[in-house]
């Protein structure tokens, strides 16, 4: 007789082991009169729980918060298998009461990995290791999407890791003793990432971006056997398709380079395929890059802001559900102005420009960047009052490795009262009085 049968405790759903069900998911808004679960703060009533704190419907996807676990390469797979280190990773997020956990780049083909270590689903065999994650994510209570990807020109390099945070590089070239693939890597026109540590790509032919396409769309059919709630096709950050979006990186004169139709035009069918292949239910993600942040160069000024609001009205319509505003990557020669809100401002600004099309109701903002606190969190997605959001999901990556419970650090500081995971319920943060 298996375990839980004779637990007198509720067990998770669909699970083949013990684990309690986490009813409701931890990171969930508690009414006042509820305090047997994470009594984390002083009380709020419905009126007052802040719009981060309240549920999301993308499609079938249900997000009792608005905060999500933006994908965070950590470099660490084994032959784009996932392993136990991604397990628990990934499973720290979810487990603390992150709605949504984005599993970190992974490549549609082997040459599209940034390093030889990065995440893979280009073969039936890292189906499996990634199924336990999502498995174990959603055992408590929580959802799961993966970013597809390819690096394109970025490719074949070495992570740094081991060299300490000062000498974080990804300019050094991954020989084939080093497991990479040197001769083997792929851009939208013969144009390196830089002179220092990057290959000349090869001009992909139009065969291999058939392959290419066709690779996501495969993956995407895996990520859907193995269940994962949501995708995002990985179009910013100067990989491959951010690299054809660019004039600068894209000097093609076939149907995929020139003018804007055609350097969108590998976006548009990865969008096209994946959708396809994915359940009607199921919300699609589009990660970006606003801005090249090469406006300076006036004589070619590369992708810019003007562009992905119109690119953004275009996957409306396509069946995009969020478009997760990211910025820059794609030349090494960019010119941020760097701030708080360097990254949200432009999210807000493309989010305007999809309400005054009335395509809000399509097609909804991530957004990323420097998110570091609570009130900043709240801030970004706030609404009512007079308040315009800058966007309706926040995406947070780096905080999240610095404070695995942000979520519940957070509904604490706000003085929200929120779920905590049942088995930590015990131990909530000190009362504190709430801000206002």
């Amino acid at each position: 007789m298996p375990f839980h049968a004779k637990n007198p405790t509720n067990p998770a759903a669909n699970t083949p082991y013990y684990t309690p069900a986490q009813n409701p998911p931890a990171g969930t808004a508690l009414p006042p009169s509820n305090t047997a679960n994470g009594d984390s703060s002083s009380s709020a009533s419905s009126e007052v729980i802040p719009t981060l704190f309240t549920p999301l419907k993308i499609r079938s996807l249900e997000l009792q918060n608005r905060f999500v676990v933006s994908p965070m390469c950590t470099y660490s797979a084994d032959e784009g298998h996932l392993t136990d280190w991604h397990l628990v990773h990934l499973g720290s997020f979810a487990q603390r009461g992150a709605a949504l956990t984005i599993v970190e780049a992974t490549a549609v083909l082997a040459n599209g990995r940034i390093s030889p270590e990065d995440s893979g689903l280009w073969q039936d065999s890292q189906i499996a290791p990634l199924k336990r994650i999502v498995q174990y994510i959603h055992s408590q209570n929580q959802k799961v999407g993966i970013q597809l990807a390819h690096a394109g020109r970025k490719a074949s390099v070495l992570s740094g890791l081991g060299m300490g945070i000062k000498s974080w590089t990804w300019s050094k070239v991954a020989t084939p003793e080093q497991g990479g693939w040197p001769d083997n890597v792929w851009g939208p026109s013969p144009i390196p990432y830089s002179d220092d540590g990057y290959v000349v790509p090869k001009e992909m032919t139009l065969s291999q971006i058939e392959q290419l396409v066709q690779g996501f769309k495969d993956a995407a059919k895996r990520a859907v056997e193995i269940g994962v709630d949501t995708i995002e096709i990985h179009g910013a950050h100067g990989y491959l398709i951010s690299e054809f979006l660019s004039p600068i990186s894209n000097q093609r004169t076939d149907k995929y380079g020139g003018s804007f139709e055609n350097r969108t035009r590998l976006l548009v069918e990865t969008v096209q395929a994946v959708r396809s292949v994915i359940p009607e239910t199921m919300p699609l993600f589009v990660r970006i890059s606003a801005t090249e942040w090469m406006e300076w160069q006036e004589s070619q000024p590369g992708w810019t802001e003007e562009e992905s609001t119109k690119l953004a009205l275009v996957l409306a319509d396509l069946g995009v559900d969020v478009l997760d505003v990211s910025s820059g990557g794609n030349n090494e020669k960019q010119q941020i102005k760097i701030h708080p809100y360097y990254q949200l401002d432009i999210a807000g600004r493309i989010r305007e420009a999809l309400r005054k099309a009335g395509k809000l109701e399509k097609m909804i903002i991530g957004g990323v960047g420097m998110i570091t606190n609570a009130e900043m969190a709240r801030d970004v997605v706030q609404t009512g009052e007079g308040r315009t959001p800058k966007a309706d999901l926040v995406l947070v990556a780096r905080q999240f490795l610095r404070e695995p419970e942000f979520v519940l650090r957070a509904a604490d500081e706000l003085g929200v009262k929120v779920a905590w995971p049942s088995q930590y319920a015990r131990a909530p943060f000190p009362r504190r009085e709430k801000k206002l």
